[in-house]
């Protein structure tokens, strides 16, 4: 049933995606024939409120079989206090501040919707503090997004370096026990992301990593077709490179909300341990916490507690 499912998702996306491209086409030909002057950005974005990056994005596997393959990606990082019409479903600059705990600018890496559709396995929120005359990057938070499920679960992370118990079923190649060990520059001319895979039984044995350059805003006369299908193409290297996966032999992992419905707190458990952090206080199943007071305990004055929102599958996943 979940596979009919899928199909209809894509035969869905594939009919509104190429209506909207037949539009999009449309505008654009009408803009060349009724003016001479060049092509500007239809989109809301503009040079100061949002950078173009264009990269790399790599994946390497070790265990239980090697596999490895890179793909090129485009990725636009918004100041979200200044754009206009920053990407839906994302948080706001204050939300994150909030979040993140920080003073500064916030500044959000994703892939923006083209067409109708829109893939991000993964976007990052850049959270910054005024420290005197300067800014310093203090915090990042990832938003993680699964397919085909189209869950998402968002937490805050240290860009040096960070350990996190893993969170969410991300591939149906992994299971639950590894933990993300995850790095960040500030974004200036040259940005990268880097997550490699700890497991109890495979050691360090996948690492992701994205590497961009920002592009000067001259090259880049619409932004509407320089993201023209860049969700799609993530889509199709997504379920690609899991036909691979599965033409090798690599075992099918089921959603652990089959399985092992008390995986979110699990996770949360062994993040806590990561850190040294003390009680699990459970409030829902969408908001998991430590409480110090539990128990009479407090949390360790040198314990940054971490905190996982996740968010449920999209139907007809849900």
């Amino acid at each position: 049933m979940e596979l009919f499912y899928l199909l209809c998702s894509i035969l869905s996306n594939y009919l509104s995606s190429l209506s909207l491209s037949l539009l999009l086409l449309f505008r654009l030909l009408l803009r060349w024939k009724c003016s001479s002057r060049p092509a500007s950005s239809s989109s809301a974005l503009n040079d100061e409120t949002v950078s173009l990056y264009e990269g790399t994005v790599w994946h390497e596997r070790r265990r239980p079989v090697h596999h490895s393959f890179r793909y090129p990606v485009r990725y636009a990082l918004f100041d979200l206090d200044l754009a206009p019409q920053a990407p839906p479903d994302h948080l706001s600059a204050d939300r994150a501040r909030h979040v993140a705990a920080t003073t500064g600018p916030v500044l959000l890496l994703t892939i923006p919707p083209s067409v109708g559709y829109e893939q991000n396995p993964l976007s990052l929120y850049y959270c910054y503090d005024i420290e005197g005359p300067a800014q310093c990057l203090k915090k990042c938070i990832a938003e993680v997004t699964n397919t085909p499920w189209g869950e998402r679960v968002s937490f805050v992370f240290d860009p040096n370096s960070d350990l996190v118990a893993k969170p969410l079923h991300v591939s149906p190649f992994m299971d639950m026990h590894g933990t993300w060990s995850i790095r960040a520059n500030a974004p200036g001319y040259n940005l990268f992301v880097t997550i490699s895979v700890q497991h109890p039984e495979l050691g360090d044995y996948f690492t992701a990593t994205l590497k961009a350059k920002r592009l000067h805003s001259s090259l880049v006369s619409d932004h509407d077709m320089f993201f023209w299908l860049m969700p799609h193409k993530v889509a199709v290297w997504i379920y690609w490179q899991a036909v691979m996966l599965w033409w090798k032999n690599v075992s099918f992992i089921q959603h652990p909300r089959c399985t092992k419905p008390a995986y979110r707190e699990e996770a949360l458990i062994r993040d806590h341990k990561l850190n040294r952090c003390p009680v699990i206080r459970s409030d829902n199943d969408e908001h998991l916490q430590v409480d110090g007071n539990d128990r009479g305990s407090s949390p360790d004055r040198s314990c940054e507690i971490r905190q996982f929102t996740w968010r449920e599958a999209k139907w007809p996943w849900s």
